[in-house]
């Protein structure tokens, strides 16, 4: 079946997530604070009503755009029946405003309003609640922070944010992933310390093809989700963004799932890879590119002429995809398959996307002036599918041993992962760069989330930031709620 839209259908169909996808220039007056409410949203999915939770704008879309210069000032109300805090992915705000629970602020109360204020770093970056079974919800929204590069350029901005989703309360579909080991009380993350490992898995919805332990091979896909979402949409009912004839396009994609990577496929239209994380890199072109659970992307394409031209996020290792349609006025959009023919691969199992990345050069990059470490950590990742129980360096959060630094320091920290599962991990409160992958020493990408294939060793440089307690954690929700985390515990 075929649709034939003009310009004006594009337009209105654009309408419902204009704040975050096709992103105008957007002033806000440095002395008057955003308002952002966490609250509940009624989706359409596949025909079928969903209840979910959202961080609306003043506006009444998801999440916020900040323009060059703006500072983060926004008062957060909770709108919500229960308790809720706000972690924004990607920023370095001062340890009070991290959002993680009791770390040190409390939860929001219901009713309860509570007010940031600190200078954003720029690029592509997220928002989400830090209770795992809230951002399975879906409480979380795109956080772009524009830099005057952007606001100068010639191109169209356009938001991609991903989503896995199930019809089923997320606390039961936890409970089932993990076999009853995650937390049922999550104000807290101390909750996580009872793993429950002497519990029978309850494998109905879950993905055992891959579980053999005399096979020994990489575990993918715990739980096979009802849907995936971009920008609340499956590609039954795509979202159809109006772009210009021959437009240049900076796609902006966000992998805000609970439990699934993607690969992102461009089609027909060549792209060029120019900041992961929110951070510049060296551009790379092609038309295909892994995005871990809490990473980012953001893409340039340079469109060909008149049509419609679908970019489409597939789960790794499965046949399910989503996206979303680019068309120019006029253009006829075919249906979209929500399968595709065959199996995508595992994410970079080899390193080999992350190995290729390279911090950008420019006058206005990241870079991290050269220094041999003052101090090193080999920090192990490790943990299997039954028991359902994921550690770092042996230990579940609770009876953890913290990543001692010093503020000011120079610290390597290299991962190893020696599960059959693969491990996104993000450091709150400091961008690092990757500076070794598999022995191999990079001028790597600058991020906030590295993804950890079985078997791999990467090394990460940072230099140490505020004195405070910083969590350190895998972004695979179910794997955070069974203990995957830590604090890197950096003293004065």
């Amino acid at each position: 079946m075929k649709y034939d839209f003009s310009r004006r259908g594009f337009l209105a169909a654009s309408t419902a997530m204009a704040a975050t996808t096709a992103l105008p220039r957007m002033a806000f007056a440095q002395g008057t604070p955003l308002a952002l409410e966490a609250t509940t949203r009624v989706l359409d999915i596949g025909g079928r009503a969903a209840t979910v939770m959202g961080l609306h704008n003043a506006s009444g879309g998801q999440g916020l755009v900040l323009d060059p210069g703006a500072r983060f000032r926004v008062d957060l109300t909770n709108r919500l029946a229960e308790a809720t805090i706000i972690h924004w992915h990607g920023q370095v705000p001062p340890n009070v405003q991290d959002g993680v629970p009791n770390l040190p602020m409390p939860l929001l109360q219901p009713g309860e309003a509570r007010s940031y204020d600190y200078a954003p770093l720029p690029g592509t970056h997220w928002m989400h609640s830090h209770v795992p079974v809230q951002e399975m919800s879906l409480l979380a929204a795109p956080l772009i922070v524009r830099s005057p590069a952007d606001v100068a350029a010639d191109r169209q901005e356009v938001v991609m944010f991903l989503h896995d989703f199930a019809f089923r309360p997320a606390q039961e579909v936890l409970a089932e992933i993990t076999g009853g080991s995650a937390p049922h009380d999550a104000d807290d993350q101390d909750q996580t310390k009872d793993t429950g490992s002497g519990m029978a898995m309850n494998m109905g919805g879950m993905n055992m093809a891959n579980m053999g332990a005399d096979k020994m091979e990489m575990d993918l896909n715990d739980f096979d989700f009802d849907a995936y979402l971009a920008n609340d949409r499956t590609l039954a009912d795509p979202e159809v963004v109006a772009v210009e004839r021959k437009g240049r396009i900076l796609l902006r994609i966000v992998n805000a799932a609970a439990a699934t990577s993607f690969w992102i496929d461009t089609g027909a239209v060549p792209a060029r890879l120019v900041a992961v994380d929110g951070h510049a890199i060296a551009p790379q072109s092609g038309t295909r590119f892994g995005l871990a659970m809490a990473q980012r992307l953001d893409l340039e394409l340079d469109l060909p002429g008149t049509g419609a031209f679908p970019v489409l996020a597939l789960r790794e290792g499965a046949r399910e995809r989503t996206g979303l349609v680019l068309a120019t006025p006029g253009a006829e959009i075919s249906r979209i398959a929500e399968r595709a023919e065959e199996e995508s691969g595992a994410f970079d199992i080899d390193l080999a996307q992350e190995a290729s990345l390279r911090a950008a050069t420019t006058p206005d990059a990241l870079a991290l002036a050269p220094r041999a470490a003052d101090r090193s950590h080999m920090i192990m990742l490790g943990g299997a599918m039954d028991p359902y129980r994921w550690t770092i360096n042996g230990q579940i959060w609770g009876e953890h041993t913290p990543i001692a630094a010093r503020s000011g320091e120079r610290v390597h920290l290299t991962f190893h992962n020696m599960s059959m599962m693969g491990h996104p991990i993000h450091l709150h409160g400091h961008v690092f760069q990757v500076v070794n992958v598999n022995g191999r020493a990079i001028n790597g990408a600058f991020r906030d989330t590295i993804y950890m294939p079985p078997m791999a060793m990467v090394t990460v440089a940072l230099d140490a930031g505020e004195a405070a307690r910083w969590m350190l954690h895998c972004h695979h929700m179910p794997h955070l709620s069974s203990g995957m985390m830590t604090e890197f515990a950096v003293t004065a």
